[in-house]
């Protein structure tokens, strides 16, 4: 019995001092925290107008006009297909986001472009990203969001 009890003591005291590893438990995809990011490519799928930041107005996009943004690391570019009108709408430049924000700096695009932007090229929005779809809302002085153009993901 005296055996049994030096070898019980024994193992106890090698198991002690054997390095034990530290169990690190790995995030889940539920835990983990996932930069939301712009870099991909988008379709426009419609509009809200708002009013004292309620929404007032929904406008879903048809086949007719189309609008695509792709943006890559720092620099955008998107084109409007509006078959029924001869305008061309496209442009390309270059982008911050955050979490809560877009600024976009409009480096050049078709002639209706270059019009609106010989009086500013940046245009700012707050921004509402989830994994699949976005919308870039267009605010006044006072923060009161005016205007949202509604996309999702398609790569």
């Amino acid at each position: 019995m005296k055996l049994f009890s030096y070898l019980l003591i024994g193992m106890f005291l090698f198991s002690s001092c054997v390095d034990k590893k530290e169990v690190v438990e790995q995030p889940t995809e539920d835990t983990q925290s996932e930069t939301l990011s712009l870099e991909g490519t988008w379709e426009l799928i419609g509009y809200y107008n708002y009013q004292g930041n309620e929404v007032v107005n929904v406008f879903e996009a048809n086949d007719d006009v189309q609008q695509i943004k792709m943006y890559t690391k720092g620099h955008f570019m998107w084109s409007k297909k509006v078959p029924k009108d001869s305008t061309e709408w496209h442009g390309f430049g270059t982008y911050v986001q955050t979490d809560s924000t877009l600024s976009e700096t409009v480096k050049y695009g078709s002639a209706a472009m270059e019009n609106l932007t010989s009086v500013s090229d940046q245009f700012f929005y707050q921004l509402d990203i989830d994994k699949n779809s976005y919308s870039q809302i267009v605010t006044d002085d006072e923060g009161y969001r005016i205007y949202a153009e509604n996309y999702k993901r398609i790569e």
